[in-house]
């Protein structure tokens, strides 16, 4: 066990020492240096309007063309432009959408073309973590825009709130073409990137604990986001303090146990101001725990901040979206938790605790 551990901090100190050099711009030219920390606000990217363009790209694992031509006309419904990046349906590997070259390709073009005001990532996976040596935050800093995702999208999520630029965790092609955009993961999805801000209201759960509190919202996918930790990318090292969001799926239980207890060990629960915890899918039981959330409340409960247990994000439905980077307010009671974003634009409340038929 010493030994495991004394192989993740080293791991975490020579990805820091990598992520550090060798970085090239959205455009290709070598850059050095480029991932000193940013600790000042987030800037929120332009809302969409229609007639906007919308790139469909797969920076991550394989997934069908179908899929992404369903979500393309799920877009233009909304009154979008969807555009589909050159190497989206191309394969590598066992399952890479496409080669490293080929993924950063299309990664560099949606984020450089000033005609693409939003980008949707069509499928996680495995692959983002290639991409960090190779996209400078100066680059994605210079042209804020929207990213969707989740899962390995977390690592693209980082990257951006270190660049001082809010993104999305939310729901991607895999979910968006074959609910042809009816479900309420892609409405609150297409009312959000339209400027209609969500605030949630969802019931009690019998882990919560109460209170309030404000901080930066960083998080996502849990072994996706810990390898970043300690690097240059570490956007749960901000000075503000921070709401922490995890969700995760098909890890035992063992190992989310072995990361929360190197989340307590690096400090990063030590930042967090309140932590929102999302869905916990298909995590197999193998400790005397009855379940996730009981044994990630053995950790939590000695810490005096607020938290939501079994938020509506992550790999299940619904996915609701969560703007990371926004200054973002929990507020959890014994009847209800409420999370909201200080976003300029439309107020529509979100409630789960009287969930209305999608319209």
């Amino acid at each position: 066990m010493m030994r495991n551990k004394m192989f993740l901090f080293l791991s975490i100190f020579l990805f820091g020492m990598v992520a550090g050099v060798n970085a090239t711009d959205l455009d290709g030219n070598m850059e050095t240096n480029f991932c000193e920390p940013f600790s000042k606000a987030c800037v929120k990217p332009d809302y969409l309007k229609p007639g906007d363009k919308v790139a469909l790209i797969s920076p991550s694992s394989y997934v069908a063309m179908e899929r992404v031509e369903q979500t393309a006309a799920v877009l233009r419904g909304w009154g979008l432009v969807p555009v589909i990046g050159p190497n989206v349906g191309k394969k590598a590997g066992l399952n890479d959408a496409g080669t490293k070259e080929e993924r950063l390709s299309d990664l560099r073009w949606a984020f450089s073309d000033d005609e693409v005001k939003a980008i949707i990532c069509n499928r996680g996976g495995y692959g983002s973590i290639h991409m960090v040596p190779e996209i400078s935050l100066k680059g994605l800093a210079s042209k804020p825009k929207w990213i969707v995702g989740f899962s390995d999208i977390t690592t693209y999520h980082a990257m951006e709130v270190c660049a001082g630029v809010m993104s999305i965790h939310g729901t991607m092609s895999t979910f968006i073409g074959p609910n042809e955009g009816k479900d309420i993961s892609s409405l609150t999805l297409r009312d959000l990137l339209f400027g209609r801000i969500p605030e949630y209201r969802i019931s009690p759960n019998p882990y919560n604990q109460t209170g309030k509190a404000t901080g930066t919202l960083v998080g996502g996918n849990l072994c996706t986001f810990f390898p970043l930790l300690g690097s240059a990318i570490d956007f749960t090292n901000r000075d503000e303090g921070i709401i922490l969001f995890i969700e995760e799926v098909g890890e035992p239980f063992h190992n989310i146990d072995r990361l929360l207890n190197m989340l307590v060990i690096t400090g990063v629960i030590d930042r967090c101001k309140g932590v929102i915890l999302g869905e916990f899918t298909d995590c197999r039981a193998d400790l005397d725990f009855e379940s996730v959330e009981q044994m990630i409340s053995q950790y939590l409960k000695k810490y005096d901040i607020p938290v939501i247990y079994g938020f509506p994000a992550g790999h299940d439905s619904p996915n609701l979206p969560l703007v990371m980077g926004a200054t973002t307010t929990i507020e959890v009671s014994q009847t209800q938790a409420r999370v909201s974003f200080a976003l300029d634009g439309e107020k529509s409340v979100v409630d789960l605790t009287n969930p209305q038929p999608a319209k």
